[in-house]
């Protein structure tokens, strides 16, 4: 295979995998409901890396949807600091992880199972592994499964069947509907943005990004920015939109980009933000509904569309790491899982 072509062939087939993650959210729906209905006092998303990125708007849209307690930690701080976590009454835990197998997340729901916490949800691409055999339900999307090291596919599979699980949390069968029209326009989105995505990727003059998104938005900010430092080696930071301005702008010239995931309800405030970095010489690439240089038209209500952020910011990565001669099917320094002797 060539240099890259493990990564680039993940993300082109994303639409097969979200199809996947619906199909395996629909099959365990009734096992599901359960421990989504049970009495506890609060709901706990872990995971490490990318898939704690993938907690942290997970959690944020369970919440929103819900009103229900919902957080995120990562798994080594469940493991080595539950007190700061764990309460004395009873926790829903929803454990996420591509492989089932990385040290610190398996770790802690052990520990979490041995405490009698309460229910565990494991979300995972290998049902062979030890995290899905502690679950009480696992949501395991085969077709998310990767060769590359650094998460795309697996990661948008994964955020399809926790968009769906915190759908069915809300009692929202109507959104839960609606995500069915996810990968075909995840399909669309590839093919029709792949040229800006790539310019962007591929202007070396630029040596610094930085990736905006707030409420549920954020985790995915954080997503998009390691998959840049991962797979080019580039300095870059995700941030809330209004948090930017009070100290992180100063970083702000002509060698800087500006990534905005805009939402709909505080869009105006965002893109006040997006124009005071233009004014300072960065350059800026939005997403959004309607309006931005990535315009999803997807018609679907914000809280289920946020997938849809990830295509096209993932090959900017892509592109970028081919630009620079390296290898973003094999990032400098990192395995594809992350085992420890705890």
């Amino acid at each position: 295979m060539t240099r890259g072509s493990h990564t680039q062939a993940e993300i082109w087939s994303q639409p097969a995998a979200w199809r996947d993650a619906l199909a395996v959210h629909a099959q365990a729906e009734a096992t599901l409901a359960p421990l989504l209905a049970a009495r506890c006092d609060q709901v706990i998303f872990t995971g490490c890396g990318s898939t704690y990125y993938l907690a942290l708007t997970a959690a944020a849209l369970f919440q929103e949807q819900t009103g229900r307690i919902a957080r995120a930690v990562p798994a080594g701080e469940l493991l080595l600091h539950p007190a700061t976590v764990l309460t004395d009454g009873r926790t829903l835990l929803v454990a996420v992880s591509r492989s089932g197998a990385t040290t610190e997340t398996v770790r802690a729901v052990e520990r979490f199972r041995q405490e009698q916490r309460g229910p565990v949800i494991v979300l995972t691409n290998y049902g062979d592994q030890p995290l899905a055999r502690l679950a009480d339900v696992a949501l395991v999307i085969e077709k998310g499964q990767e060769t590359s090291v650094a998460q795309t596919r697996s990661f948008a599979s994964l955020y399809v069947a926790a968009t769906a699980l915190a759908m069915q949390a809300a009692g929202r069968d109507d959104l839960r509907a609606a995500m069915g029209a996810l990968p075909d326009l995840a399909a669309a989105l590839l093919e029709r943005y792949v040229t800006p995505a790539r310019a962007l990727g591929e202007n070396l003059a630029l040596d610094r990004f930085y990736f905006l998104g707030s409420g549920a938005r954020y985790g995915l900010a954080c997503e998009v920015s390691l998959k840049m430092k991962e797979m080019t080696l580039t300095h870059s930071e995700p941030f809330h939109f209004l948090e930017f301005r009070h100290g992180p702008k100063s970083m702000v010239n002509a060698q800087a980009a500006v990534v905005g995931l805009l939402s709909t309800g505080s869009g105006r405030h965002e893109r006040q933000v997006l124009a005071e970095m233009a004014a300072l010489g960065g350059t800026i690439f939005d997403l959004a509904e309607h309006d931005a240089q990535v315009a999803f038209v997807s018609a679907l209500p914000e809280a289920v569309r946020g997938v849809l952020y990830l295509p096209v910011l993932q090959m900017m990565a892509y592109y970028r790491a081919m630009a620079k001669g390296l290898d973003p099917d094999n990032p400098a320094n990192l395995t594809a899982v992350v085992t420890l002797s705890i």
